[in-house]
């Protein structure tokens, strides 16, 4: 496992943006698939984006697709998940997970390690 650590996340009015980062002390980051999941009060935890260990390969949910981009770079030791065109209903607790040399799932349990989260709240 790898310990996490999310930033980035902020209040924001709707169609702003927001950078999201999620990087590690404790090991090198360009050997993990990173995943961005969320949680909105209430609801449970769903899949945002994911970009796979090697940088060629990226998933979207739906609901994201054209307004969110996951990127890593790997000097930084750093993946980010920028954020266009928010709306009220991307706020959520936002958290980053890894797995070691993974192919891309969309399901929480294929990551064994998680960030604390990091609030993102969109005013309308």
């Amino acid at each position: 496992q790898v310990q996490l650590v999310e930033s980035g996340g902020g209040l924001v009015e709707a169609g702003g943006s927001l950078r999201l980062s999620c990087t590690t002390s404790t090991s090198s980051l360009s050997r993990y698939t990173v995943a961005w999941f969320r949680q909105a009060e209430g609801k449970e935890r769903s899949f945002v984006a994911a970009i796979d260990w090697s940088a060629r390969s990226a998933n979207y949910a739906d609901s994201v697709k054209g307004r969110f981009t996951a990127s890593r770079e790997n000097a930084r030791n750093t993946v980010y998940l920028q954020m266009n065109g928010l709306k009220p209903e991307d706020t959520a607790v936002y958290y980053c997970a890894a797995a070691r040399f993974s192919v891309i799932t969309m399901t929480p349990r294929g990551y064994n390690s998680w960030g604390q989260g990091t609030q993102v709240t969109v005013s309308s």
